[in-house]
Parts: structure tokens; C-alpha cells; sequence
């Protein structure tokens, strides 16, 4: 291998680095919704590859360069229409006027020639088998560099070695080909992304219309069977008065069903207000002791009292969080223990409220799914409580950090900002 023929391999590189950096930049678009990405990625990625290639080109004999700008040139307007098309040819004419020489004539015509023919041809080629977009990207940078090669050496009377012109076609041809295939290879994973979350998409909502009328049909099936009992006029008033207030019953979890979903849904947020997080824990914790007496559970409760211990949000949302976090943890006892409840407001700006228990304890891949839409560790649970509860303290800018193990049981740390004038 020659020093021209290194040259071009490095030259090739520099062609390929742009493309790794839009596969990277667009798996990132879908994680922080870069939406400059998706609209741009056939125009911003080709015209940092013509930039490098001519910045760095092989100076052979002068005022010729080689370098392969033509691969980003064909492939970007072959790939994203005329207007990219346009955009390219401006980026590398001006380029190459800067970089000056007598040259700068002869790649204008021929640029202009193979930018129009490419863009021209963009819609057609979008259709095309691999096979074919591979041959028509491969017949058109042979066009181009038989043409320029023809211009040079009639107008300009440039005979380059026969050898060097040979490699410089090979290796045009050879980065075209990988080229066209790297793109084909990253647009379909793009593709095989947006349908893999698409359909996870429609999992979820699958998933959660089951839960909803799992959960929902339940009170209502409940609630009409005693509305239809209360039609046999032999029954007593105050059974009567027992169905009626069973059947309210159930139409209030119907309620506190469809709230959760709504809660998870992120409807629009109500006004937010102080919370004080000790009463809040101690009003939750009070609620939930006689379920946990029944289960064999004590409650212990490490909290000293601080007036100026307030965090930003809905109170009735983070209490129903906390109140579903801790029956997760009694529901996890079945032969009974202890839950430690602990907060710390010792840090300047946040809260941090400990929840651990003694329960079964869960897996590592358990944990890294908690809080996902229908993940749930009960045999009968639909997980919509751990939903809930990521949701609301995400609401309000905090974050749960969740560590147990099998049999150890769960340590919930939940960190909250500090109310202030600054965060009102």
C-alpha cells in the first residue's frame, strides 16, 4: 500500500466517524427528545463529513486533490431529497472556493452535476432494493470520478498515474458500498426502534385496560348486585340501609381505582401546597396501624418533630404514595415483623424519608422494573400503587431509590426537595 492509498483509507474514516455519531445521536434523541435530529439527521451528519474529508484531503499532483467527498455528497442527496441536495453541493462549492486552485472549475461543473442527478433521483431511489440502491450509488460516484478524471486531463492537461487513478476509483467505490449498507443497516435499527416502542406502547395500554376492568369491574359487579337485592321488598330497612352503604362502599374504590389511573395518566397538576411531611406521615401511619395489628406488623416510627420540615406538592396524592408504599411493605410480612420509618431533613435543600421492612424482599431484576406499568411482585396485583407513587414523587422533583434482596427485606429511600420562597 502507497502513501495515496493510506491517505484515502484515512480519508474513508472520516466519512464513516459522522455516521456512528448519528446513530448515536439518535438513540439519544429518544431518550431527551432531540427533535433537531430526526428532522435534520440527512443534512447535518453529511455535511460534517464533506467538511472533514476536504479539510483534510491528499494533495497528488497540483492544483488536483483527492479525497472522498463524493460518498456523504451522493448519499446525502440521494437520501434526503433536492433541498439536502442543495445544501451539500453550497457546503462543498464553498469549501472547495476557499481551498482555491485552478481545480475549483472543474469540481463545480462535475459537483453540480452529480449533486442535481442525485437529488433528482432521491425519490426513486428511496424505493429501490438494497441491491439496487447499492448499484445506483456505486454507477453514479463512477460517473462522477470518470468525468472529473476526463475534465482534468482534456481541459487542464493533468495525466495522473494509471495506478493512483485506479485506487483512488476502488476506494471510492469500495467506501460507497460500506457506506450505503451502514446507512441501510442504521435506518432499519432506527426503524425496528420506533416499532419495538410502539409496541411496547400498545402493551401497556393493553395492560392497563385489563387492570381497569379487572379492578374497576369488581365494585361495580358488587354495587349492582345490591342495588338488585334491594328490589325484593321483604328485606328489612336496616338491611336495606347495610346494602346501601356496602354499595357506596364499593363505588368509592371504583372512584379511588379510576383517580389512580388518572394520577398515572399525569392529567393537568392542581395547585400545589406546603405539605408538612411529619403530620402527613404520622396521619398516614395512623390510618394503616389497624391493618398492620391484624397482620402481626408494628410501625416504628424514628421522627422528631421540625415546623420548618415542608415539601412542595398535592397532599392527597403524596399521601395516598406513602400509604401505598407501606401497604406493599405490610402485604410483603405475612408472618408479621417491623417497618422502621425514618427522616432525615439534616441535608440544606432536600428531605429524605426512609421506609424498610422485613418482608421477602425482591430481586435485582425486580427492582429495576418496580414502578413500570403492570409490574407488579403479588400474585393478584395489577402494580398501578407503585405507579402511582413514582409518579407523585416524581411530580413533585423528587426520586425513590429502591435496595433489597431475597429475604432481606425493602429499603425505600424517598428524596424531596425543601419547601422554599425560591420553589413556591
Amino acid at each position: 500500500m502507497n502513501i495515496y492509498t493510506f491517505d484515502l483509507v484515512i480519508n474513508f474514516l472520516l466519512v464513516l466517524f459522522p455516521l456512528f455519531l448519528w446513530q448515536m445521536f439518535y438513540l439519544l434523541h429518544y431518550i431527551y427528545k432531540f427533535g433537531w435530529v430526526e428532522r435534520w439527521m440527512f443534512a447535518v451528519f453529511p455535511v460534517l463529513s464533506l467538511i472533514m474529508c476536504m479539510t483534510f484531503p491528499i494533495v497528488f499532483i497540483e492544483p488536483l486533490l483527492l479525497d472522498l467527498r463524493r460518498i456523504p455528497l451522493i448519499l446525502g442527496a440521494l437520501y434526503g431529497g433536492y433541498k439536502v441536495a442543495l445544501l451539500l453541493l453550497s457546503v462543498v462549492i464553498t469549501h472547495r472556493y476557499l481551498i482555491g486552485g485552478e481545480a475549483f472549475y472543474n469540481s463545480f461543473f462535475i459537483l453540480i452535476l452529480t449533486a442535481v442527478c442525485a437529488g433528482l433521483m432521491s425519490k426513486y431511489y428511496l424505493k429501490m432494493p438494497l441491491k439496487m440502491k447499492i448499484l445506483t450509488s456505486s454507477v453514479l460516484i463512477v460517473l462522477s470520478l470518470f468525468f472529473s478524471t476526463l475534465f482534468s486531463t482534456q481541459v487542464f492537461d493533468v495525466a495522473m498515474v494509471m495506478n493512483i487513478r485506479l485506487e483512488h476509483l476502488l476506494i471510492n467505490v469500495i467506501g460507497m458500498v460500506i457506506s450505503t449498507l451502514l446507512t441501510e443497516v442504521i435506518l432499519i435499527n432506527f426503524a425496528l426502534l420506533r416499532k419495538s416502542m410502539k409496541a411496547e406502547k400498545m402493551e401497556v395500554a393493553s395492560h392497563l385496560a385489563a387492570s381497569i376492568s379487572h379492578e374497576v369491574g369488581n365494585p361495580l359487579t358488587a354495587t349492582k348486585g345490591f342495588i338488585q337485592l334491594l328490589s325484593d321488598e321483604k328485606i328489612p330497612f336496616e338491611t336495606r340501609k347495610d346494602y346501601l352503604e356496602i354499595a357506596a362502599q364499593e363505588l368509592d374504590q371504583a372512584i379511588d381505582i379510576i383517580d389512580d389511573y388518572l394520577i398515572f395518566a399525569k392529567p393537568a397538576p392542581k395547585e400545589k401546597e406546603k405539605i408538612f411531611i411529619f403530620e402527613e406521615i404520622q396521619y398516614v401511619v395512623k390510618n394503616l396501624t389497624p391493618l398492620a395489628r391484624i397482620n402481626n406488623i408494628k410501625i416504628n416510627i424514628s421522627l422528631l418533630e421540625n415546623r420548618d420540615c415542608f415539601v412542595l406538592g398535592e397532599q392527597n396524592k403524596f399521601g395516598q404514595c406513602l400509604a401505598n408504599i407501606l401497604k406493599n411493605a405490610i402485604e410483603s410480612m405475612p408472618e408479621g415483623g417491623e417497618i422502621q420509618i425514618a427522616l432525615d431533613y439534616e441535608q440544606a435543600s432536600t428531605i429524605t424519608l426512609t421506609i424498610k421492612d422485613e418482608g421477602i424482599g425482591m430481586t435485582p431484576q425486580q427492582i429495576d422494573r418496580i414502578g413500570e406499568p403492570y409490574f407488579t411482585t403479588k400474585e393478584n396485583g395489577t402494580g398501578l400503587g407503585m405507579m402511582v407513587s413514582f409518579s407523585v414523587i416524581q411530580g413533585m422533583g423528587g426520586k425513590i431509590k429502591v435496595e433489597s434482596g431475597e429475604g432481606k427485606g425493602t429499603y425505600f429511600s424517598i428524596t424531596l426537595p425543601k419547601y422554599t420562597q425560591q420553589n413556591k
